[in-house]
């Protein structure tokens, strides 16, 4: 159905409805002659009649009637959906999915789930854990969580979090037995633990800087895992170094399981950030979780209970 041929349903509908053209033609915001002639083209290229019309009254035809009784149920359907449309516009509802990368749904997302399910019941979260750089769109998310470093130009990025450090470490028992690397080069004398992120071949680049330039550091090793937190816990077994997130390790250190290495060599690096394709408006349930996770993340909201 082109344009002008649903105007001009919606005309012989509201016409239908008012039982009169000045009332129809106040609603629709036209002139009762513009509407007049509205019905003239529609009952010519129709080819039958749909009103009768007196200088006092007006009616439906039958066959009138008859499509008065097929489309009017089809209009009211059109305004439901307009309406539902707005609700969805204004009001954060709906499935929002989104993919991130297992450390990201520990740190960031668990702890601000009870509190967005409190705020927001109307929204189902549907997280992934994604340690691929895979298209989120061509995958079906509305949005992702990655490194700001690891996301593309062409995405609009929203930051969650302060920068990051992301260092070497290892189990003291480990360092007794092999001693402590001085240097980003002293690795290749080490057992590294590996892992590679899903969908991927190559091994994750162990990065550093000096003097303000970073550089990757290819090591070896006799263990490689596709999960982060599975190298983790072997670098608390003592089986060898790993690198991971500073921040994340704290009770690690605390606890004396890890100890840091290589502090010189790691400056911080941007931090994780959302990211989505879209530059128009935001959808509400997108808006309400980023505004939960930083509000979170800054510790500025009240616990879920």
């Amino acid at each position: 159905m082109r344009g002008a041929e649903f105007a001009d349903l919606k005309a012989f509908v509201t016409i239908a409805e008012q039982g009169s053209f000045a009332r129809a033609a106040g609603e629709l915001g036209v002139s009762p002659s513009a509407l007049s002639q509205t019905i003239r083209g529609l009952e010519t290229r129709m080819g039958v009649r749909l009103f009768n019309r007196t200088t006092r009254s007006m009616g439906l035809t039958e066959v009138g009637s008859r499509l008065f009784a097929r489309v009017q149920p089809l209009f009211d359907q059109f305004d439901e959906a307009i309406e539902e449309v707005n609700q969805l516009r204004d009001t954060p509802r709906g499935t929002l999915r989104i993919a991130a990368p297992q450390m990201a749904l520990v740190h960031l997302l668990q702890p601000m789930l009870g509190i967005f399910q409190r705020d927001y019941p109307d929204v189902v979260l549907d997280l992934h854990s994604d340690e691929s750089l895979g298209d989120i769109i061509a995958n079906g998310f509305d949005a992702g969580i990655r490194l700001g470093k690891h996301i593309d130009q062409d995405m609009v990025a929203v930051r969650l979090g302060p920068d990051l450090r992301q260092i070497a470490v290892a189990s003291p028992a480990y360092l007794e037995k092999n001693g402590t690397p001085k240097t980003p080069e002293d690795l290749r004398e080490h057992r590294c633990i590996n892992w590679r992120r899903a969908g991927q071949s190559s091994l994750y680049p162990w990065e550093f800087a000096r003097d303000g330039n970073w550089f990757e550091l290819q090591v070896t090793g006799s263990l490689i895992v596709n999960d982060c937190a599975v190298a983790l816990q072997a670098a608390v077994d003592g089986l060898g170094i790993t690198v991971w997130t500073e921040e994340w390790m704290k009770p690690l250190f605390d606890e004396g399981k890890l100890v840091p290495l290589l502090r010189d060599f790691s400056p911080p690096s941007r931090g994780f950030y959302l990211y989505h394709p879209s530059r128009t408006r935001m959808p509400p349930s997108l808006e309400a979780f980023i505004h939960v996770v930083r509000q979170v993340a800054m510790g500025n909201v009240e616990p879920a209970v």
